[in-house]
């Protein structure tokens, strides 16, 4: 993120005569600009640097979207190479019951660049001028994929009242799972709308609105968020609700399922959020706005652990797939905890707690790819990413700054751990890892969608062999055991940059209070408009 003056040409002018009678002047260190505590100036605003991605792309299917999931597909368990293809299925928060569908899509030709992890130094004796620099400039800038920019294929089938949440079935991810307003959780097979986007290049919308009834649908007594597919079983599925229950799904067949009707119970509040296991078929997470974590075993209908978890609402959970007894949980006042469930029986099972963000976190997820690693997103319009194996260095971070000649004043109350903030969504809901794109997030917020790969973000994947001129391969991501030297990188890479690695943006409301100011701030278009930048 760098500062930008909104009156391009006047500034140009009065720049450059400054720079004729103070080139010789000493240089000023340079100020990280933090998101929510510095000001903007009446006439700065701030704009991104994409050199801060190796790729970042926006864009939207029409209504606002709560939710949504990235689906399996057969492209590749492990795609490194631009350009990329990516399916999803998201619900609509629409203005009306009936104006509401879930949409199935394809985003293809998502190009990007893989920036180098240590940048070239600049030197001011180069001779070159402005013109040159800046073709220069754009020469890095060109993306592998083409220019043509992403495409984006969309099908959409009509859905009966705002969905709160949406999820694919890991095993078979034409079958979805949908939360409504209406309290109804309902079972779908999306298999011939996935089968034409695969068999067709065209873009835009594949016909109209298609009415297809539900494989099942079962009504809780209100409305809820909480729903989760087994990564162990498939087919299983258990549904949690703001009357503070819990149901299980059992498959009976592909396409049928047995609901349990005696709930499990023991929050005395919502239910937010739900995660299996990783690695026991029959456990699973819940939290609630009672302020707490349960631990269930579905051979029982109380909790077998029960813990207060923050000092607010709980709204979202992560059990973190690579290291199964780490779990992670966000909560209204803004923390983020990290617990290893093996202390659990010890008291303190806290080994990680941050309060960055000072306003509800709404989604968190561990990466699928790194097990140190998540993403976070938060109502002060903040998608952050954190490394749990980094810890702050001064000797490297010195080492660094000398090897790059660069002085950036780095904040002192930034935690060491926090790797990347991405900003520029209003209203930020919910994230996910791409699984089979190391390095992948997509969000949705209530002006779209945004796909980002941050530039030091990297997959551990083995190195082909090819090295850059840092002496790191392609493939290799730097990530000390003890050290700072990512942490040195993010803060001092360039004069433009830290916040090279930052992106501005708004804030938006918890879920639970969102659709109504939602459906108020965003109309709905008359014809359904897809944009990329």
């Amino acid at each position: 993120m760098t500062r930008g003056i909104k009156h391009r040409q006047k500034a140009k002018s009065k720049t450059k005569k400054r720079s004729e009678s103070s080139s010789s002047a000493p240089q000023v260190p340079v100020k990280v600009w933090q998101p929510g505590v510095d000001k903007l100036e009446e006439d700065e605003e701030l704009q991104c640097d994409p050199s801060a991605y190796n790729s970042l792309h926006a864009f939207h299917i029409g209504w606002p979207c709560l939710s949504f999931d990235i689906l399996r597909d057969t492209l590749g368990l492990v795609r490194t190479e631009f350009p990329h293809t990516v399916y999803f299925m998201a619900g609509t928060q629409a203005e009306k019951p009936s104006w509401n569908s879930i949409g199935i899509f394809k985003v293809s030709n998502i190009s990007g660049k893989r920036r180098e992890l240590v940048p070239k130094r600049e030197t001011d004796d180069s001779g070159m001028d402005d013109e040159d620099s800046d073709s220069e400039d754009d020469s890095d800038d060109e993306e592998e994929g083409g220019a043509t920019g992403p495409t984006l294929q969309l099908r959409k089938v009509t859905h009966e009242g705002c969905i709160n949440r949406i999820r694919a079935m890991a095993q078979n991810p034409h079958i979805c799972a949908t939360w409504a307003e209406s309290g109804h959780v309902q079972i779908w097979d999306m298999s011939s709308h996935l089968n034409a986007l695969a068999e067709t290049e065209s873009e835009g919308v594949q016909g109209v609105d298609v009415v297809q009834a539900p494989l099942q649908k079962f009504k809780h007594k209100n409305e809820g968020y909480a729903i989760d597919w087994s990564p162990l079983v498939p087919g299983r599925l258990i549904s949690g609700d703001c009357n503070n229950s819990i149901y299980l799904w059992e498959p009976t067949s592909a396409a049928t399922w047995n609901i349990d009707t005696t709930p499990f119970t023991g929050h005395t509040g919502s239910v937010e959020d739900l995660q299996w296991s990783p690695t026991e078929p029959n456990v699973f997470a819940s939290c609630s706005v009672d302020k707490t974590i349960a631990i269930w075993d579905t051979r029982g209908r109380s909790p077998a652990a029960s813990f207060k978890a923050h000092n607010a609402d709980v709204n979202v959970l992560s059990w973190n797939r690579l290291a199964s007894c780490m779990l992670a949980s966000g909560s209204d006042d803004g923390t983020i905890s990290i617990r290893d469930l093996r202390l659990l029986k010890e008291g303190d099972s806290v080994v990680a707690h941050f309060e960055y963000h000072k306003n509800p976190i709404t989604s968190i997820e561990w990466s699928p790819h790194e097990a140190s690693s998540l993403a976070v997103s938060s109502s002060d319009n903040q998608l952050t990413i954190w490394d749990l194996s980094l810890e702050k260095d001064e000797e490297e971070e010195a080492e660094f700054k000398a090897k790059t000649q660069e002085h950036v004043k780095a904040p002192e109350d930034l935690p060491p751990q926090l790797l990347f903030i991405h900003q520029g969504q209003k209203d930020p809901k919910e994230l996910h890892w791409h699984t089979q794109i190391p390095g992948m997030i997509v969000s949705t917020a209530a002006d779209g969608f945004n796909v980002l790969m941050p530039s030091n973000i990297q997959s551990t994947l083995p190195s082909d062999g090819l090295e850059n001129e840092s002496g790191l391969g392609p493939n290799h991501r730097i990530k000390p055991t003890y050290g700072g030297e990512l942490w040195a990188q993010l803060l001092t890479v360039s004069a433009v940059s830290l916040l090279n690695r930052f992106f501005s943006g708004n804030c938006f409301s918890h879920p639970k209070w969102w659709r109504s100011t939602l459906r108020k701030s965003v109309n709905a278009p008359e014809n359904l408009e897809m944009f990329f930048f």
